[in-house]
């Protein structure tokens, strides 16, 4: 018998953690930012800093639901009931984040094409749309050392990441992290967009247009402004919560 949202969740903020990254899993499903049953989003539950929610392992993140969610500690260990177990190997790199930035509370990771392209052009992001832009002198790098299962990566990881919030694994892939999940998508959302900007400007092979580094740097400015008033990304996700449940709130169960 399958648990439900009242098995599984003990304080209402729990609960509202849990409907929230189900949403996230069901918004990447929608832009196709999933990779088949592979790749997570995770949230640490509001009240304990050691425990963390997971997307079920085998499970498509169009099947992800709040009370779905599995709740893990920081070792990838399961906490409690869940009807599913967890990709530990999978866990690797959010828990590295999650150790090692405790402001940050939220950890995003895809790999969607045109992020695996940028992430495989050596000069990596390049200041030519209005929202790469926004990241000018703020993407940290990663360099490839294959897939994240060994743990002793996690430090080169961390210590590349350094107080960034965005991540390019080279050869890899996108890595987000910030201190709510709206946030986490905003910044997601901004950045694969982007990259999808960059791969199709690079196709067309026309001369590129590149913005000055005076002009990018103030354009970052702006959007870190922005940023920190905390308003923009809980509106933006506010609006998609309520796009989600109109196309299906079965994510809310």
């Amino acid at each position: 018998m399958s648990l439900t949202l009242q098995d599984v969740s003990k304080t209402e903020g729990e609960t509202e953690a849990r409907r929230q990254l189900a949403c996230a899993y069901r918004l990447f499903d929608h832009f196709g930012w999933h990779e088949l049953i592979y790749n997570h989003i995770t949230v640490r539950v509001p009240g304990n800093d050691e425990h963390f929610l997971i997307n079920p392992f085998g499970l498509m993140y169009r099947e992800v639901k709040a009370s779905n969610l599995v709740k893990i500690d920081v070792d990838g260990t399961v906490v409690g009931s869940a009807d599913h177990s967890v990709n530990p190997a999978g866990f690797v790199v959010h828990s590295a984040i999650h150790r090692a930035r405790p402001d940050m509370h939220a950890v995003a990771h895809t790999h969607t094409t045109a992020g695996q392209a940028v992430a495989c052009q050596k000069q990596g992001l390049l200041p030519l749309s209005f929202t790469s832009m926004f990241y000018t002198d703020q993407v940290a790098y990663h360099d490839f050392e294959g897939i994240t299962l060994d743990t002793d990566e996690c430090a080169r990881l961390t210590a590349d990441l350094g107080s960034r919030r965005v991540m390019i694994l080279r050869n890899h892939g996108l890595l987000v992290c910030g201190e709510t999940i709206a946030e986490t998508f905003m910044d997601l959302y901004h950045l694969q967009r982007a990259c999808e900007v960059q791969v199709a400007a690079s196709a067309g092979g026309a001369e590129l247009n590149f913005a000055g580094p005076e002009v990018a740097a103030h354009c970052a400015e702006q959007h870190a402004r922005a940023r920190s008033r905390g308003k923009e990304g809980k509106m933006l996700f506010d609006a998609m919560m309520r796009w989600m449940k109109e196309k299906d709130s079965s994510f809310l169960d």
